[in-house]
């Protein structure tokens, strides 16, 4: 490890950002075989799933929770923004507004955005306890 933990912070990134790429290759996937319902809300919860990845990767220290709480208020956020029009009336003119900010707003989507950061989480929550430093049992080598 290096001075001030860069290299740790330095590989908490690479993973966020692979875990980033896996999540948007897991939504273009769940979108190539499934429609309707499923797809969306699968959609909506990766969605957060990959914001708490950004968060992740802006900052590497962060615990878990923090970036799974930021994950989910940014998420919200957008959602709620959608009740204004202004996110439908940018997508009218990009597909990146309309891939970011969407369009519509739809009540159910907060509760898969809650899903999703419970899913981030979690999976945070693994990664960093799997990463921890303190004795080794022969289970865990």
């Amino acid at each position: 490890m290096t001075v001030g933990g860069a290299h740790s912070a330095t590989g908490a990134r690479a993973v966020a950002a692979g875990a980033a790429v896996v999540t948007v290759a897991a939504g273009l996937g769940v979108r190539t075989v499934a429609d309707g319902a499923l797809a969306k809300y699968a959609g909506d919860a990766l969605y957060t799933v990959l914001v708490c990845a950004l968060v992740a990767l802006c900052a590497p220290r962060a615990r878990p929770l923090a970036v799974a709480g930021t994950g989910l208020v940014l998420s919200w956020a957008v959602e709620l923004l959608q009740l204004t029009g202004v996110p439908a009336e940018l997508s009218r003119h990009s597909a990146v507004a309309r891939l970011v900010l969407g369009s519509t707003f739809n009540a159910p989507d907060l509760l898969w955005y809650a899903v999703g950061a419970a899913a981030a989480w979690g999976v945070h929550t693994a990664a960093v306890t799997s990463r921890a430093p303190g004795p080794r049992t022969s289970a865990s080598r």
